[in-house]
């Protein structure tokens, strides 16, 4: 285990194209939204830097950045630390979350082709082996994966762009109630993925709007029996 709380293996290593703080920054945002770096956890510059193996001066700028974006705390004379999110924001993004996955749903089940069904049902199958295998992290990527994929089979660029702008989020809140979701939340996404190949818009909306409600509420739950 490393100081700063990273299992071992966690640490992305840095491609080396493009800007050394674009770099840093997708590496700690990857650790954060995966949450090896926990809500919460002290960022201490210099054991960041060695891990990623850099100077200390792009791990500054990425934090900054981070903290601007609002994934990190910079607190005077304490340092940064991860940013813990509220119910209120975790209830605020996942409402908006609802609303464009929704709509995102309906166009995909107008316009989503045979190819484009089929590739929901493997990423379903996906999902419900990670389940079976316990496997949280596989879980949760398969469950991006499959949203990411209804939003680009909707082929709407502005919804695409907003929702890539909370995705990220999405998956940080997602990532904590995936195994409390489980096996329910694929039979979901099974239901989802028959409206759309049915092209049933209204049936596919409401099954999506079922399906975001139920991983907000099942957030809410988790952090009221936290506190």
């Amino acid at each position: 285990m490393l100081s700063t709380g990273l299992p071992q293996g966690a640490v992305p290593k840095l491609e080396r194209p493009g800007p050394l703080r674009e770099r840093v920054y997708e590496a700690l945002l990857e650790l954060i939204t995966t949450r090896a770096l926990r809500p919460g956890q002290h960022l201490v510059e210099s054991e960041l830097a060695g891990h990623l193996g850099v100077s200390r001066q792009p791990v500054r700028e990425a934090l900054q950045r981070l903290n601007t974006d609002g994934w990190v705390d910079l607190r005077p004379a304490q340092g940064a630390f991860v940013h813990e999110p509220t119910e209120e924001e975790a209830d605020q993004l996942l409402t908006v979350r609802a609303l464009l996955e929704a709509e995102a749903a309906r166009l995909a089940a107008a316009h989503a082709d045979s190819a484009g069904i089929a590739e929901l049902e493997l990423l379903c199958a996906e999902g419900e082996r990670a389940v079976r295998d316990d496997d949280t992290d596989a879980a949760v990527a398969a469950d991006a994966a499959f949203h990411d994929r209804v939003m680009e089979l909707a082929g709407n660029a502005v919804l695409a762009e907003l929702a890539a702008q909370v995705g990220r989020r999405v998956r940080w809140y997602r990532t904590p109630v995936a195994r409390q979701r489980g096996e329910q939340s694929w039979i979901e996404h099974r239901e989802l993925t028959a409206a759309i190949a049915d092209r049933d818009e209204a049936r596919a909306t409401s099954v999506m709007r079922v399906h975001t409600e139920h991983t907000r509420r099942a957030f809410h739950e988790r952090e009221r029996a936290e506190d």
